[in-house]
């Protein structure tokens, strides 16, 4: 190849964020005709409609909201949505807050307060658009009855900590929140309701994305505790959480608006954007640069340094029998991967994992293994992820480190940045599921 193989698989990083871009997929879905707004496969008279309220959250509620005002302009009445810390762009009559993700803040919870409030006073013949996107769910923070802030805080850290999987945190933040678990659509009635969402969820089920807000929950307070139980944090999270979910378990608090309930008959959801969309754009952009390529899946999931293990393995085979496709090759997956935490290091999902996949490709040519998080931003680090090839863990080693002891106390950061191997992006303002690459030159 003419290029470098790290450069082109940045340059594909890079279209397959384009590909995602809030706006962008928000184009896609939502198109003004006339009187006419073009949702998905629906159309809704305007002329019906008296007020059109616009909210969000998640990292790219901002840049969606500013695509939607660039649709309907003037004709939106109000609207809020709430974003992460330097998630912020310049809107118009949509009032954009920023609020702590991914541990809950006080903003978020004054942010949220607002945005119930305007969601509680729609009426039959208003429309309210909803934007959810990647990190919605601790965004929109409403606690539940005798549920504190810190409370909420501790619980959180706690499952992000635990290795639950992205599902099994949101049954546990549904039945902590006044919103989640469709419970922002039974608020919203008798409006109509139109959700554009942005999955950052692997498989894109609704009822997860951001907590589901606006669809049918299919979990239970039973299931919120059987989660904390299963991963073993049911006695360290504070005893108001137990409380709540013990007297919903019990029948004494109403449970999450389940399917078939009539909060949901004017709610209409539509996914603008996933990681599929991105791998399908990576992968046509190496097809056109030369490469023989394949989407292995979008659905990846898994601890995240043993799933380096595989993808190092895949590359291995790639490089010496040339299965499944021959070298020039890409490999294209997307998906989100967990990281039990065991040590006292620095680091997130992507950087470990790309981590653990340099050991198992060490000495070899021609081979790079990237894992990005789409958001620009991989755990609690500046980083979003990693570009990696055969001489990473050499060069960690150089630096008088450890490549297998900085795994094991989970300091990926500092592992590949003594490699000249972390990949920086800056906020992308989307927030898709992880975009990972296998490239044999």
């Amino acid at each position: 190849m003419d290029k470098d193989l790290k450069d082109i698989a940045r340059e594909l990083i890079q279209t397959g964020i384009e590909a995602v871009r809030p706006g962008a997929c928000v184009r896609r879905a939502l198109s003004l005709e006339g009187d006419a707004l073009r949702v998905g496969d629906r159309r809704y008279d305007l002329r019906g409609i008296e007020h059109i309220y616009v909210v969000g959250f998640g990292k790219a509620s901002a840049d969606m909201a500013r695509a939607v005002e660039g649709i309907l302009g003037e004709r939106i009445s109000q609207g809020i949505v709430i974003t992460a810390d330097g998630y912020r762009v310049p809107t118009g009559i949509v009032d954009v807050r920023e609020a702590g993700h991914p541990i809950p803040d006080g903003r978020g919870i004054a942010a949220a307060e607002e945005l119930l409030s305007l969601v509680r006073g729609a009426g039959e013949r208003d429309l309210v658009i909803v934007l959810i996107s990647g990190g919605g769910s601790a965004l929109l923070t409403a606690p539940a009855e005798g549920i504190s802030l810190e409370d909420l805080a501790k619980t959180n850290e706690l499952l992000l900590r635990s290795g639950a999987r992205i599902q099994e945190i949101n049954a546990v933040r549904k039945h902590l929140s006044r919103a989640k678990g469709g419970q922002l659509a039974r608020l919203a009635q008798p409006a109509r309701v139109v959700s554009l969402v942005l999955s950052d969820v692997v498989g894109d089920p609704l009822d997860s994305i951001a907590s589901g807000p606006t669809v049918p929950d299919p979990t239970t307070f039973a299931d919120a505790i059987g989660v904390l139980k299963r991963h073993g944090i049911w006695d360290e999270v504070p005893e108001a959480v137990r409380c709540h979910l013990e007297r919903g378990a019990s029948g004494r608090i109403p449970e999450t608006p389940k399917p078939g309930d009539p909060c949901f008959s004017r709610v209409q959801n539509v996914i603008v954007g996933s990681g599929r969309h991105a791998a399908e754009a990576a992968l046509k952009r190496g097809e056109e640069l030369g490469f023989t390529g394949r989407i292995l899946t979008t659905t990846l999931e898994g601890e995240a340094r043993e799933v380096g293990k595989v993808l190092a393995a895949i590359a291995r085979e790639l490089r010496a029998h040339g299965r499944p496709l021959p070298p020039p090759a890409l490999l294209v997956l997307a998906g989100e991967t967990t990281v039990t935490v065991r040590g006292g290091g620095k680091g997130g999902r992507n950087q470990e994992l790309a981590l653990s996949a340099s050991m198992g490709i060490e000495g070899l040519a021609n081979l790079v293994i990237a894992s990005v998080g789409t958001d620009g931003r991989d755990g609690p680090t500046d980083a979003a992820g990693g570009i990696v090839d055969g001489g990473t863990a050499r060069r960690i080693r150089d630096a008088g480190l450890d490549p297998g002891e900085l795994l094991r106390d989970n300091d990926s950061y500092r592992a590949l940045s003594a490699a000249g191997d972390l990949l920086v992006l800056g906020p992308t303002g989307t927030n898709v599921a992880d975009l990972l690459l296998i490239l044999a030159g």
